[in-house]
């Protein structure tokens, strides 16, 4: 499956290492450099075992009340223990769960917000529905993004795409997945090209006068972009392609891979369910 993006060149062995990046990424696509090459118990899972995991672990989270809060935390255990296990830095985490900042910012804003009960918190006086609906984006975004942060860097972009397809997801939507993975940097290189063009032509974006350059350099691209899935459309039907994509071979997957990998999420529900109970 997708053989397009199999066949985006790699680095070679001997490359400096400052090329690989940090954690020896392999390839240069926007879900590769999201990869860190390890030889860890988590990378060797099948994607599609992982993706099962992931959305496992995640509903556990989100159907867990927030006033349950010793499940997050329990969460948060067992999400430790998988990032020290797939061997993935602390500061790479970090820097990668700061996507989650404008939703903490929004979320410190709510409990400022409402109806209802009150509760001083300090030097504050805020709405406890506030407060429980902070606390709840709060702590299962950032159960969602660790889990996110797992999948992207122990599973390469183009395994991912073969588990989707392995779980059925539907050809077309797989397809456009894969040609996205494959061509975004493509159309990354035609904007840089773009800016540079604009740059060595005095063009600077400031203020509101800069807008007209910048919609028509935004319809430039799209025309190229239009122009170039058609061009690559046309040589893959003149190589025989019919609407789908050749298929690989799958592995059969032993009842240990299928422990290995439910197993966060089997220990999030018990803990989820006996802090509920108790």
């Amino acid at each position: 499956m997708v053989a397009a993006i199999d066949a985006h060149p790699r680095l070679p062995d001997h490359a400096a290492p400052a090329d690989r990046h940090e954690g020896h990424h392999h390839g240069h696509d926007v879900g590769e450099r999201l990869y860190l090459h390890r030889h860890t118990p988590v990378h060797r899972l099948p994607a599609h075992l992982k993706i099962i995991a992931a959305v496992a672990f995640v509903s556990v989270g989100v159907a867990t009340p927030i006033t349950r809060w010793e499940a997050f935390a329990w969460f948060g255990i067992i999400l430790v223990v998988v990032l020290s296990a797939a061997r993935i830095p602390f500061m790479t985490v970090l820097r990668r769960a700061t996507i989650e900042v404008p939703f903490i910012a929004f979320a410190a804003l709510m409990p400022f917000f409402g109806t209802g009960e009150t509760v001083d918190v300090g030097p504050f006086t805020v709405y406890r529905d506030g407060l429980e609906a902070a606390a709840s984006i709060v702590a299962k975004g950032t159960t969602g993004v660790l889990v996110a942060i797992a999948l992207s860097a122990t599973t390469p972009a183009r395994d991912l795409v073969r588990g989707f397809e392995r779980l059925r997801m539907p050809s077309v939507l797989v397809q456009i997945l894969s040609f996205m993975i494959r061509y975004v940097n493509v159309v990354n290189s035609e904007v840089e090209r773009m800016r540079i063009a604009r740059a060595s032509r005095g063009f600077e974006a400031r203020g509101i006068r800069a807008w007209p350059v910048l919609a028509r350099a935004a319809g430039a691209l799209f025309i190229r972009s239009y122009e170039r899935g058609e061009r690559v459309f046309l040589a893959m039907t003149s190589r025989g392609y019919d609407g789908k994509m050749p298929g690989t071979e799958q592995r059969a997957v032993t009842a240990r891979q299928w422990c290995t990998a439910l197993a966060p999420a089997m220990f999030a529900f018990v803990g989820a369910l006996v802090a509920m109970v108790g």
